[in-house]
């Protein structure tokens, strides 16, 4: 009777099924993931056939059509950086509710000028444009590329480029100012943005919020880039509008009185998806643990993609940089002689006023087009425009101690100085060339053909209103410095010359306001200058099965002029012809092997070549010769990327300072620098749930060849011989702890060398760690930093200024993205 009653039940209820597949209207659902490894993709747009509007796919990579009719369809699925995919399905159908399909990655569908944002969403990056000019995977670019993506930049809740570049192999902090870094030991000054050459005049710490990626190019890149730093070229990525909907806000605070706000929107304007926008924005007001500093920033960044065919493709990026702060020269020390205490004043200790400021304002565009002329061959094009506005007051150090009438130093006094100025830089870049994928025979090839154009200008207005030295007898004027001999030509009172602008005493530090009109100040304009580079380059990436080599060729062409526009302005030409050679061998497919040979150029600036009598020369160029090899190597479904290289750079005519007690401006050039080492970089996943970003080098960069004995062999400064860091996120996934997940990591680096033969810096190791509780579409963060309250010292010049890493501190921060 039992089983009477279940067959009757199970009949009727497969009737009533039947039944409702004429009464009813039907579903498809399912999930897209990538081949490569399973997991889920967001952004994937599904079409369906007779369906004038599509889907797209969610976080977890699920899709879903509702109200359809009985019948055939045919669905599409289309994702940048993947192959198309068509699946035919009849409904009614068991498996409607259920599709999986896997989507293929593509290699050789890259952006020739990137356009469109970057959609991974880990530690990560499997791309980049800096190393060829041309989006190629990481692996067949024969140098070594390393970076920071925009996922550890969260993760660590950083909000300025130096606060991430300790996640960089190879790269070490020289100062607070920007772009101020040594990079395999050289220190670098040139920076990039989107490939294209940054002013690098500010001294505020570029911003974040707008930030894809920071990339660093190792070894010179002057074969595409122009004049480079022989340790590598910082480039910053900026954020691109994505074809999906991503839209989060968040707000931090912590230490020091943090006050931080950031938002990042994204996705299509239209429903052809034609017409892509990206918005940042952020702000922050934030003190620091040096006294009288930190300050306002802001930034504003929109961003448009407009992609009206699959052969023309447009970018315009706006950024708006303010930044409301002080100029922090950094820490004095007591003394300046052997065995002095690093330890005398507090690491808080800075010196100026309250009524110092340094108010800046970057403010830049960038136009990007790719345009295919054929199948084969595409036109690029970017252009970026910067401007940046400067308006300074401090009182700072002569980078002297004061001295008694006998010209003996005072240890625990600062001799000072006072400036104020206002000034203006503008750059332009402009990057053109032809790219052309063809055969011949066996061979495959990536023939690129370019033309660069680089301007820089500081306009007419440029001023410095500034006080320094020593009062005169007579009291109406003063003298730059003292000399003990003529102390007759000075204002002497209880034995010590009277400062034009009063000592700073170490002992009993005075903050208060300092009217700078009761000194002796002198009004000086700043020179008007420009220069410009006219590039020309070709480049071929040649395959050849597993075989693909790199062959460049750059010719520059640099002007500068000298006293510009000005009756007796003059013209300072230079050029050079700049190599670059590499070769991959990929002997199984995650895996692959490097040679490169690089050459770098940087000419001596015109006012230095210009002036021998008081600068000295003629000088010759720098020039530098970097010799590379390495492997990179993809584990784990590609999720974790680990790349090693060992190189040999050498870099010759690097100017210094002559220390010629009758001509301070005195320079000389040593004769040649070299620099030898190891790194290792690791980035990526080590399961769904553990992300993983590590760097360790090895690096000896001494003076190897010098018209003073006594220099050969010495260290550069700020250049480590060991440091290493580590980062790690992980999630955990049992139910008791879902949504939370742990941070930590740490980053060590050994004692260096400063400006001073007498003053080294310790070494120091500097743990961090976080908190991350995830609930639905909020993310809560807890970042502790310097967990053990470690004092140390990321660089330092001299006695006058150290510049030491902050002391414990922590952030908290609550997200939101819907």
């Amino acid at each position: 009777m039992a089983n009477k009653l279940t067959y009757l039940f199970i009949s009727l209820l497969l009737a009533g099924v039947h039944q409702s597949g004429f009464s009813q209207s039907l579903s498809l659902a399912g999930q897209v993931v990538s081949v490569a490894d399973r997991q889920p993709l967001a952004g994937v747009t599904v079409r369906l056939s007779g369906i004038p509007n599509g889907r797209v796919t969610d976080e977890r990579g699920v899709f879903s059509f509702e109200g359809l009719a009985n019948g055939q369809y045919t669905l599409t699925f289309s994702y940048l950086g993947y192959e198309a995919a068509r699946v035919s399905i009849s409904l009614p159908s068991p498996n409607s509710g259920n599709l999986t399909v896997a989507l293929s990655p593509i290699e050789n569908q890259l952006q020739a000028v990137e356009i469109l944002g970057r959609k991974e969403q880990t530690y990560k990056n499997t791309s980049s444009f800096a190393g060829t000019k041309t989006e190629t995977p990481i692996k067949f670019v024969p140098q070594a590329i390393s970076y920071v993506t925009k996922e550890v930049i969260e993760d660590q809740q950083a909000f300025k480029t130096s606060d991430v570049l300790k996640n960089i192999s190879g790269v070490n902090v020289f100062s607070y100012y920007n772009n101020d870094f040594t990079l395999r030991g050289f220190r670098a000054s040139n920076a990039l943005i989107n490939g294209l050459r940054d002013a690098t005049n500010s001294w505020a710490q570029s911003l974040l919020p707008n930030v894809e990626r920071i990339e660093v190019i190792k070894g010179p890149a002057s074969a595409l880039f122009a004049n480079t730093d022989p340790g590598g070229t910082v480039n910053t990525v900026t954020k691109k509008p994505l074809d999906v909907d991503r839209k989060s806000v968040s707000f931090a605070t912590g230490s020091y009185n943090t006050y931080r706000i950031t938002s990042d929107f994204t996705g299509p304007m239209n429903k052809e998806k034609t017409l892509l926008y990206r918005l940042n924005l952020a702000y922050q007001n934030a003190q620091s643990f040096r006294v009288l500093q930190g300050g306002e920033d802001m930034v504003i960044a929109p961003s448009i993609s407009f992609v009206p065919t699959d052969r023309t493709q447009v970018n315009v990026d706006f950024v708006y940089s303010k930044t409301n702060s002080r100029l922090d020269r950094g820490q004095p020390i007591f003394g300046a002689s052997a065995g002095t205490d690093l330890y005398s004043t507090p690491v808080s200790f800075a010196i100026g006023k309250e009524n110092d400021y340094e108010n800046e304002l970057n403010l830049y565009t960038t136009a990007s087009l790719q345009h295919k002329l054929t199948d084969h061959i595409s036109f690029n094009a970017s252009y970026m425009k910067f401007l940046y506005d400067e308006d300074l007051l401090e009182h700072r150090t002569s980078n002297r101690y004061a001295v008694d009438a006998n010209g003996q130093q005072i240890p625990t006094l600062m001799e000072m100085q006072t400036i104020r100025r206002k000034r203006k830089n503008y750059n332009d870049n402009i990057t053109l060339y032809l790219v052309n994928d063809f055969h011949t025979g066996p061979l495959v090839h990536k023939l690129l053909v370019g033309y660069d154009y680089i301007q820089n200008v500081s306009p007419v207005g440029g001023s410095n209103y500034n006080a320094l030295g020593y009062r005169n007898a007579a009291n109406n004027g003063a003298i730059n410095t003292y000399e003990p001999e003529n102390r007759d030509d000075y204002l002497i009172r209880n034995g010590r010359p009277v400062p034009n602008v009063p000592h700073f005493d170490l002992t009993n530090p005075d903050y208060s306001i300092s009217e700078i009109s009761g000194y002796f100040n002198v009004s000086s304009p700043q020179a008007v200058t420009k220069y410009y580079v006219n590039g020309f380059y070709l480049q071929d990436q040649i395959t050849w099965g597993p075989i693909q080599a790199l062959v460049a060729f750059r010719q520059e062409y640099y002007t500068d002029i000298l006293n510009y526009q000005r009756d007796n302005e003059e013209t300072v030409e230079q050029q050079k012809f700049i190599p670059r050679f590499g070769l991959v061998y990929t002997p199984a497919e995650p895996v692959s092997v490097y040679v490169t040979y690089a050459q770098g150029y940087q000419p001596q600036g015109a006012g230095t070549i210009g002036d021998p009598g008081r600068f000295g020369g003629p000088f010759d160029p720098l020039t530098s010769t970097m010799y590379e090899g390495g492997a990179k190597m993809e584990f784990i479904n590609k999720q974790l990327s680990i790349n090693a290289a060992i190189y040999h750079i050498e870099q010759n005519n690097i100017l210094i300072n002559a220390n010629d007690p009758g001509n301070p401006d005195l320079l000389r050039q040593l004769g040649q620098q070299r620099s030898r080492g190891i790194e290792l970089d690791a980035y990526g996943q080590i399961r769904p749930n553990l992300s993983i970003t590590a760097n360790f080098t090895i690096n000896e960069t001494i003076i190897t060849e010098s018209d003073d004995p006594d220099e050969i062999g010495n260290t550069l400064p700020n250049a480590p011989k060991h440091q290493g860091g580590i980062w790690a996120k992980y999630t955990f996934t049992i139910p008791a702890l879902d949504g939370i997940g742990v941070g930590a990591g740490a980053n060590y680096v050994s004692s260096r060398a400063t400006l001073s033969d007498i003053l080294t810096l310790p070494s120091y190791v500097v743990a961090d760690a976080a908190l991350y509780y995830t609930i639905d579409k909020f993310k809560l963060s807890a970042n502790f930093n310097n967990v053990f309250n470690k004092t140390h010292w990321v660089g330092g010049y001299d006695f006058n200024r150290l510049f030491p890493g902050t002391p414990r501190n922590f952030l908290i921060g609550v997200g939101y993205t819907f």
